[in-house]
């Protein structure tokens, strides 16, 4: 795991000395990345240079140095991730008559790139990366980025410049390199709490999708974009063709995937351990982990102290049960608010998902004994997992049996009155839930106002149903939700939602947070259930193996419960809370304060002060509870105020 970075001067007019120097300006911001070595290398004839942060987890010798260049001097990469299979593909090279010096995942890449080519290489491989890779005889220069996302890519390009790298802030280390915040992003950030693919907070860079390659040539400055492997494909096909196999066959093969995915994953030449919340699919992973394993498994968990917000106890006694080596740590308010001021440098970019901050915790508490963790992330999406599910889908079919000329006016009537107006009738007619009753017609009204299940969806997920009332801009960038041919040929409203959180939610918001979480500390995390093998599997299960009498995950369950008892896990989801709303009208007011302050709104020039006013005080007053929009501002405010971008 590390910190890449590049420059390419497109006219070839840098000399060498020039291109490394910045390229090791952008490379010294990933330091976090990669905190055991720092590598660059520079051609003055391609007019291309590669800077690198590496954190050593494979061969730790100076044979996993980078940028690495090929045996043949052709391939010259920075590579961040893991490739797990590379020990077999290291035994098809050897074969072919390659001769390895080292024994690095990343030597592997750089000679199976020099014999096979870039496509055929990553489609080869089992792992996580983001890599870039130029050809200095063909001149051409390469990006990758790994299936399901779980490595970041960014890249800007101008008229003479491009640029890569892991995070923004080594774009903005360049001195080519003009920052300007995009404002019709901003409306797409307020509405979800992320920032979608292929977009950034800045103008004109793009994260590259997740299964994509970009080509660009050196000699007619010409790039193109190309998937070698789609989420949308690999979901279609499997709904075309399901698993024509019982349940138990099902379960078998399922524990069998997963449990090789998950000795893949286990192969470190540094101390491993997991992340164990005591929920299904962490409790799965540490599960066979313990099997794999010739001593107990290191799992790591967080306790908070507000009754309602902790899960330390569940992974107490999943973690009794298994005969983990099990280290918990219990954490304050005081400690969770520490994290704060940091989380514009973790996060890079606006994010706000408040789970961040427990995130940052565990990945501390880990990185103290640890330098590879694995996570149970993808359960949800993969198996159907989320109460949401079920619930949206069953009122989708009421809604859409009825005719259009009665949802339209519907949708108008319920979106005429304010949410506000809502909330304040919910509380005099007595509902403890008040604040949120406002949010939840508008979501209805927008169910009958839309004809498709992408832009249902995108609004029942919505962090702020019209974000166009906070940002300045009122135009929304476009996303997976509203592209041109989204839809997807998959049968069932949930199989929708499911292929829509996989290339969203997933990618863009839990492994944005866990990958920025943990690479802060330098700690590499591993996510055994997206192995690209396990998901190809999962699509071919028919859905009632997935979601079966109320109860997502089923046949996931079902494997669980071959090594630990279902009274054990059985239990609703929980996820990482946060008492936020309470936090923000007590020990956070103060920082809150400060950054909601009309003077401070204005100043930033992305958001309508007034709006971000009432919000702030209706919050404060106790009647509503605006804690996740009001999060998704403070992010961006801190953002600013700490970059100085926009200021």
């Amino acid at each position: 795991m590390c910190g890449i970075a590049g420059h390419v001067d497109l006219r070839r007019e840098t000399g060498a000395e020039a291109l490394a120097a910045t390229a090791g300006l952008m490379a010294a911001t990933l330091a976090h990345r990669g905190p055991d070595d720092s590598g660059i290398w520079a051609d003055a004839d391609c007019g291309v240079a590669f800077g690198h942060r590496r954190l050593a987890v494979i061969d730790l010798s100076e044979h996993g140095h980078q940028p690495m260049i090929s045996a043949d001097g052709r391939w010259c990469v920075t590579y961040n991730g893991e490739i797990y299979n590379y020990k077999d593909l290291r035994a098809e090279l050897t074969g072919a008559g390659a001769r390895l010096r080292g024994d690095s995942d990343t030597e592997v890449l750089v000679e199976g790139i020099a014999r096979w080519g870039v496509r055929a290489t990553v489609e080869r491989c089992n792992g996580m990366f983001a890599f870039a890779a130029v050809d200095r005889s063909d001149r051409e220069l390469w990006l990758a980025r790994d299936r399901l996302g779980e490595k970041p890519l960014y890249y800007w390009a101008s008229g003479q410049h491009f640029l890569f790298a892991s995070e923004t802030k080594a774009l903005r280390a360049n001195p080519r390199f003009t920052a300007t915040i995009d404002p019709d992003v901003i409306t797409l950030y307020l509405r979800h709490g992320y920032i979608p693919t292929p977009h950034s907070i800045f103008r004109g860079v793009s994260q590259l999708y997740p299964g994509a390659l970009l080509r660009l040539s050196l000699r007619s400055n010409k790039s193109s974009i190309e998937r070698y492997w789609s989420a949308r494909e690999v979901a279609e096909a499997g709904s075309r063709d399901p698993l024509d196999a019982g349940a138990e066959i099902a379960a078998d093969q399922l524990e069998a995937l997963v449990s090789d995915s998950v000795r893949l994953r286990m192969v470190s030449d540094v101390p491993i351990g997991a992340f164990l919340s005591g929920g299904i699919d962490s409790s799965l992973v540490v599960a066979l982990m313990q099997l794999a394993g010739d001593r107990p498994a290191r799992t790591f968990t967080i306790g908070f102290e507000e009754a309602g917000y902790d899960e330390a106890a569940d992974a107490r006694r999943v973690a009794d049960h298994l005969g983990t080596d099990h280290t918990e740590l219990r954490i304050s308010a005081a400690d969770a608010m520490a994290v704060v001021p940091r989380l514009s440098r973790i996060y890079d970019e606006p994010f706000a998902d408040s789970s961040q901050l427990p995130t940052v915790l565990v990945a501390e508490l880990a990185r103290a004994h640890v330098t590879v963790s694995l996570s149970g992330d993808g359960g949800d999406e993969l198996f159907a997992g989320y109460s949401r599910y079920l619930i949206n889908a069953g009122l989708w079919g009421r809604i859409s049996r009825l005719p259009r000329a009665t949802r339209l006016p519907a949708a108008a009537l319920l979106r005429a009155l304010p949410q506000s107006s809502y909330d304040v009738a919910a509380r005099l007619a007595g509902r403890p839930a008040a604040g949120q009753f406002g949010h939840k017609v508008h979501k209805l009204a927008g169910m009958l106002r839309h004809g498709g299940p992408e832009l249902v969806y995108r609004d029942l997920v919505s962090n702020l149903a019209q974000p166009s009332l906070l940002a300045r801009s009122g135009f929304e960038a476009g996303s997976e939700f509203t592209r041109l041919g989204a839809s997807v040929d998959l049968g069932t409203f949930v199989e929708q939602m499911m292929y829509l959180d996989t290339v969203s939610y997933l990618p863009d918001d839990i492994l944005t947070k866990v990958d920025r979480a943990a690479m802060s500390v330098g700690l590499e995390t591993r996510v055994p259930l997206l192995d690209h093998r396990l998901v190809e599997f999962a699509w071919r299960l028919p859905m009632d193996l997935k979601l079966r009498a109320g109860t997502g995950k089923w046949l996931l369950r079902q494997v669980l419960y071959r090594h630990v008892p279902r009274e054990l896990v059985d239990r609703p989801k929980q996820g990482f809370a946060l008492p936020l709303a309470a936090w923000l009208r007590g020990p956070l007011r103060h920082w809150a304060d400060d950054l909601l302050a009309p003077d401070a709104v204005q100043s930033g020039g992305l958001l309508r002060h007034d709006a971000v006013t009432t919000l702030w005080g209706e919050h404060l007053s106790g009647n509503f509870d605006w804690s996740h929009r009001l999060w998704a501002v403070l992010m961006l405010q801190q953002w600013q105020d700490s970059t100085g971008c926009g200021r």
